[in-house]
């Protein structure tokens, strides 16, 4: 099985709202790092573990007792795809981290299946990023991330890590999954920040 759905499609040439680089797709291609794991949402726990070892917990029912926001963001992959006006639903990132005390600048992003990927604490917060579980209306399918993915929308979309399971906030940055192969260690598609030296 390949890493890129069937019938992915694009078609070239950016606009206004693309990065550059990058080309329009009205399809959701489906790209991973590896197999595509299944987790039932009896099963699934986000936990915020902080730069001292203190551990914030979150099982599926506590997730969904929180204050959800619908969310409407473009996404670009750092394939050179783009799909714009992109519809979720989830939690966001500044509601999880209310009451968890840190002075961290750095997060690593844990994901089911053993997958990770580094973001500035600073990106997560101010209305940035969610914990999203919806999207276009619907649960989140396993191949897009489900049963919950980060997304961290104004980032390539690799740092929108599927399956997330949990946050490591720490004083130090260290390189997730993509940025040890290469990848960049910030990934701003605005500012190509594909690779490592971009």
């Amino acid at each position: 099985m390949g890493i890129v759905s069937s019938g992915f499609t694009g078609r070239r040439g950016g606009g206004k709202d693309l990065p550059p680089g990058q080309y329009l797709t009205h399809e959701f291609p489906v790209l991973s790092a590896g197999p595509t794991p299944h987790i039932l949402t009896d099963h699934w726990e986000f936990t915020v573990t902080t730069e001292s070892g203190e551990k914030y917990k979150w099982d599926w029912a506590a997730l969904m007792a929180l204050p959800s926001e619908e969310i409407t963001k473009d996404i670009h992959c750092v394939t050179r795809w783009s799909k714009l006006q992109t519809t979720w639903k989830g939690v966001s990132l500044d509601t999880l981290l209310a009451d968890v005390e840190t002075g961290a600048d750095f997060a690593m992003a844990h994901s089911y299946g053993g997958y990770t990927t580094n973001v500035p604490l600073d990106d997560l917060l101010d209305g940035q990023s969610w914990i999203a579980y919806e999207y276009d209306g619907e649960p989140l399918d396993p191949e897009h991330g489900g049963p919950a993915r980060l997304l961290v929308p104004h980032l390539y979309f690799w740092k929108s890590a599927k399956w997330v399971r949990g946050l490591v906030l720490s004083d130090t940055e260290d390189l997730g999954f993509w940025e040890t192969a290469g990848y960049h260690e910030y990934g701003d598609p605005w500012k190509e920040q594909r690779y490592a030296g971009d």
